[in-house]
């Protein structure tokens, strides 16, 4: 083992500090602490097919804030659960769809047909698996009127089950991916919007014809976000920590293989060049101790044995460091990161192949073509 494979390897782990350098939050504007006039001029649309797991706790949040929006908005994507009926005894207003345009992926489809119908000057969509902090949507707001634009959320992901660190690696290099957050700053226009929470005003929503102009995306988020790019506006990518949550794909392991490979590879197709060498280096940095083990116990050096100690203890400390940022999970997923590393290389792998090869993917018991 030579000192220049050594150091090139405590680089690769340095970088994992700088593709997420800082992950900025929403808060209230101290300067403007009276944001009714945005809050009230809302309209929260959601985009819902078989939610009704998930719905209730999201809508219990909105009619818990602090400022009320001016209307919700429940897209039912012809679902076959109560999603509908939950949605009502919630005073929702409801939109029913059925049949899926050809052309169209399901969520652009839900999301245009409620933005159609909305009344509001903004327009807050957010996914049915998210649910809001009490002063939520006053932070959201706040930050939109504040920095002017778009606003993006990437919801802080709690989690309840064991099987679901296993998503602590995609949600890491999601978010570092994005090019958002990295030490570089502006300098790296991020490559697109967070899907689950985003904020814009009605006017800009229609300067870049809505969801109709990336009807056919199966990454939507990124599309729409490069749509207001195009187009000059603003996009501001925040954390959600505080602001908005989420707990992805609680039901069950299946949920979380087919949710992440739906078209993961598509997002790193998009990604800076920059940004995407960093975040390859900083996985095989991370790969670099369990391989320093290997070889060690193989000739039993105990110096390689030592030396693999204090890397995996580096990054340890480094994944645990960014896990919290961004979510609450499992001490022991960052103590035992090598099994949700392993099982982000698989399906990303895997969700290649169906992006690429297979050219279709599967969500909400539909297909879809990539």
């Amino acid at each position: 083992m030579s000192y220049i494979e050594i150091i090139v390897h405590a680089v690769f782990w340095l970088l994992g500090f700088l593709i997420i350098w800082r992950i900025p939050v929403c808060m209230k504007s101290p300067e403007d602490p009276d944001i009714s006039s945005v809050v009230e001029n809302i309209s929260v649309i959601i985009p819902a097919r078989n939610e009704q797991e998930n719905l209730p706790r999201l809508l219990n949040s909105l009619s818990g804030q602090t400022k009320k929006p001016l209307e919700i908005i429940v897209v039912d994507d012809d679902s076959t659960d109560s999603t509908a009926e939950i949605a009502k005894d919630h005073g929702a207003r409801i939109i029913r769809l059925k049949d899926l345009p050809p052309g169209w992926v399901g969520k652009t489809w839900a999301c245009h047909n409620g933005a159609s119908k909305a009344k509001g000057k903004y327009y807050l969509f957010l996914d049915a698996d998210t649910y809001l902090e009490d002063d939520g949507i006053e932070k959201i707001a706040s930050c939109a009127k504040s920095r002017k634009g778009v606003v993006s959320i990437q919801p802080y992901h709690k989690i309840k089950k064991l099987y679901e660190n296993l998503s602590l690696f995609f949600n890491i290099i999601l978010i570092a991916g994005m090019g958002a957050f990295t030490v570089l700053g502006k300098a790296v226009r991020p490559i697109g919007a967070f899907g689950p929470c985003m904020l814009c005003s009605a006017r800009d929503y229609d300067r870049i014809g809505g969801h109709e102009s990336i009807k056919g995306k199966v990454m939507e988020d990124i599309a729409i976000g490069k749509e207001f790019l195009k187009k000059g506006i603003n996009l501001h990518c925040m954390g959600g920590k505080e602001v908005i949550d989420f707990r992805m794909y609680p039901g069950g392991f299946m949920d979380v293989v087919v949710g992440w490979s739906k078209g993961f590879s598509t997002g790193a197709r998009s990604t800076s060049i920059i940004v995407l060498i960093m975040v390859i280096a900083w996985i095989v940095g991370a790969i670099f101790p369990i391989n320093l083990l290997a070889t060690g116990l193989g000739s039993m050096d105990i110096a390689l044995l030592i030396l693999s100690a204090v890397f995996y203890t580096a990054f340890v400390i480094q994944i645990y460091c960014m896990s919290w940022r961004i979510g609450r999970f499992n001490f022991f997923a960052s103590m035992l990161y090598f099994i949700p590393l392993a099982f982000f290389i698989i399906i990303f792998l895997y969700s290649f192949i169906l992006t690429f090869i297979r050219r279709k993917v599967s969500w909400k018991d539909r297909h879809i073509k990539t």
